[in-house]
């Protein structure tokens, strides 16, 4: 019993030490979207060839909203697919803010958000090229704008009240079970169990960072702190964890062979990125 009063406290101590640095960088990133989304939009909008740039900058902010922007702007036929894949690719959503409450982390983060850009831009020109820049056909984009956010008037502190104690819920839910798995089977197993050291864990993250929500990207950074997967393992998978945007395109996109396109894409970039990065890693 003493072991397990001894997890659960460290466990809660860790996840409160967490909450100003999380509170902190919602607040940022909430007034970032309430008082820039229309530019933004107009950002994308404007941009047609160079989309994919646009696209991959603004993913790297991490706010879940960007990606869900992003989708109804493509099921509105304003953006391209190479401009979504982008925005998908590109997107850490909460891992950049874990990351940020570690001090030590500073130099992950920078890479993190470095590497993901290349993966997108690369990826978003590659298919605007193959797909000779094709746009998705044309609604009324008013009528889409009900799923991006754009129209929310609740302001800046209560969302990011309610972000940082949903995040700080998930914190405490995976940090409590991955340090009880550690106590119990040890990091060898753990790390055996994801494959760590072989080249298919990025195939396996890539799944998992399906997952439509935060939780996905919590379970793999929290995972990559304990060193139970590689940087390009969790690569791949905060690379198909696009947040709430897949699921925002799935539901106002009625072409479902488009929208199942654009999840194999992402999965398949996100795979062949970590592959790559493994490589790498292996002759370095």
């Amino acid at each position: 019993m003493n072991i397990f009063s001894d997890l659960l406290l460290e466990t809660v101590l860790d996840s409160i030490r967490m909450l100003p640095f999380l509170f902190a960088a919602f607040l940022l990133m909430e007034a970032l979207e309430h008082y820039s989304t229309a530019w933004i939009n107009k950002t994308l909008t404007t941009l047609k060839k160079t989309g994919p740039i646009a696209g991959a900058l603004l993913g790297c902010i991490p706010q879940c909203g960007f990606s869900v922007m992003a989708a109804n702007l493509y099921s509105g036929g304003v953006i391209s697919t190479g401009t979504l894949l982008a925005v998908f690719l590109s997107t850490s959503d909460e891992a950049v803010i874990i990351l940020m409450g570690h001090p030590g982390s500073a130099g992950a983060i920078w890479r993190l958000l470095a590497v993901k850009f290349l993966i997108a831009l690369a990826a978003g020109f590659l298919t605007d090229l193959i797909l000779a820049g094709k746009f998705p056909d044309t609604k009324h984009i008013e009528d889409l704008c009900h799923d991006c956010g754009c129209n929310s008037h609740h302001g800046i502190l209560k969302p990011a009240i309610n972000h940082t104690f949903r995040l700080f819920g998930y914190l405490f839910l995976f940090s409590g079970i991955l340090n009880l798995l550690i106590t119990l089977a040890g990091m060898d197993a753990i790390s055996t169990f994801l494959l760590n050291g072989s080249f298919l864990q990025p195939f396996l993250t890539a799944v998992i960072g399906f997952i439509p929500n935060c939780a996905a990207s919590v379970l793999l950074t929290e995972l990559y702190l304990n060193n139970a997967i590689s940087f390009a393992a969790v690569i791949s998978g905060l690379c198909t964890n696009a947040g709430m945007g897949l699921i925002v395109l799935f539901r106002v996109n009625r072409n479902r062979r488009e929208n199942l396109s654009v999840a194999g894409l992402l999965y398949l970039t996100a795979a062949a990125a970590g592959l790559i990065l493994s490589g790498i890693s292996y002759f370095h």
